[in-house]
């Protein structure tokens, strides 16, 4: 037990939030608590993951969540691990809901992107048809998010795009998609920054000036391409030309990343084969399936494309493996899923109440003991 990479979960306590401030000591060893010295508060080291008041092994739920996140079926894990279908559930349910929250502390964050591209995915269910659209930064093959909707519509790319704006910083950019005219019009709509005038009201929106959509548009004939089209519903085409060599995304305006990253998310979970018999009962079961496998993606999968050489003196070189979040700078190593459950996000810092009047006795004893 380390008290100097703790934080206090409390809301109420002004040091909440705060890692190596010296007001964590050790509460209890056996049951694995800490204290506040602040608020005087206690908390479980497992506070804020998925471990919370579990009643299992830890390990036992790592093995579980990793088998779910790389295809492995619920059946053969209630059958291997003799768990009751609900258990089983229930950690998906938690653990896919942990790394929503980490997706969006850590991934849905403004950086330059450079070039992302975007695509849908039709997933089958009961007697109905959902669909699942996602996005990636081609540069690090980091996954941006998803949406879930139950219509391939204007909410359902508006959702996604809105997902790439709070990701992306206002420098130039190139979205490359496929032919869906819902793209052009939520672009239109998002990305729009206000414009101060110093007048009263609300300020006028401009687009952002270096931003840049890419078309891709197939035509099949039966189940085969016979045509690509390639144009540019907005910007110019030598800019973005001059982003796909940056990121070394290709030569040509294309969606090949995204489609890979559609056949990754196909090879785990049977739902989103095309020609497959696998039907998702729940629907809402997706969302924290989808977080879970992105995440796992992000942090903790070795991509291929993004090893680096390491020279190694005069005897060669050897390959050093980066996961896209390595590569976007979000960690220095390789989580493993462990980690990655284990990992407790900060809440925001605690700021003294608004109100009239004197403050109360205990609001001044925590200011005192803060900020002494």
């Amino acid at each position: 037990m380390d008290p100097q990479r703790q934080f206090c979960p409390n809301m109420a306590c002004p040091a909440r939030g705060k890692i190596g401030e010296n007001n964590i000591v050790v509460h209890s060893r056996k049951e694995a608590r800490y204290q506040c010295k602040i608020c005087g508060k206690t908390f479980a080291a497992t506070s804020g993951t998925p471990f919370y008041r579990l009643h299992h092994p830890a390990d036992l739920m790592v093995i579980v969540a990793t088998l779910i996140a790389h295809g492995c079926p619920l059946q053969a894990i209630v059958a291997a691990f003799h768990l009751d279908e609900r258990t089983v559930m229930g950690w998906l349910e938690r653990a896919g809901r942990h790394c929503q929250r980490v997706h969006e502390h850590l991934v849905q964050q403004p950086r330059d992107l450079e070039h992302v591209q975007a695509d849908e995915i039709r997933v089958k269910g009961q007697g109905k048809i959902i669909w699942l659209a996602m996005a990636i930064m081609v540069s690090t093959r980091l996954w941006l998010g998803g949406v879930i909707a139950r219509k391939r519509d204007e909410r359902l790319i508006l959702g996604l795009v809105q997902i790439i704006r709070q990701c992306a910083l206002a420098r130039p950019l190139l979205i490359c998609v496929d032919g869906f005219i819902a793209y052009v019009q939520a672009v239109q709509l998002v990305f729009r920054s206000p414009l101060p005038n110093g007048k009263r009201g609300r300020p006028r929106l401009i687009s952002w000036p270096d931003f840049h959509l890419g078309q891709v548009v197939k035509r099949y004939q039966g189940k085969r391409v016979v045509d690509v089209t390639r144009r540019m519903a907005q910007g110019s085409l030598q800019a973005a030309r001059a982003l796909l060599a940056k990121c070394h995304g290709g030569t040509k305006l294309n969606t090949a990343f995204i489609e890979r990253l559609n056949a990754t998310f196909r090879s785990r979970l049977a739902v989103l084969v095309r020609q497959s018999r696998a039907l998702i009962r729940n629907p809402q079961t997706l969302e924290p399936l989808m977080y879970l496998m992105g995440c796992v993606y992000n942090f903790c999968t070795p991509h291929k494309s993004l090893r680096l050489k390491l020279w190694v003196g005069s005897h060669g070189f050897r390959w050093v493996q980066r996961t896209p979040a390595i590569a976007a700078g979000l960690t220095d190593h390789i989580w493993t899923v462990k980690e990655l459950l284990l990992f407790r996000i900060p809440p925001p810092e605690w700021r003294p109440p608004k109100h009239r009047g004197r403050p109360s006795l205990a609001e001044k004893t925590l200011i005192a003991r803060w900020c002494s």
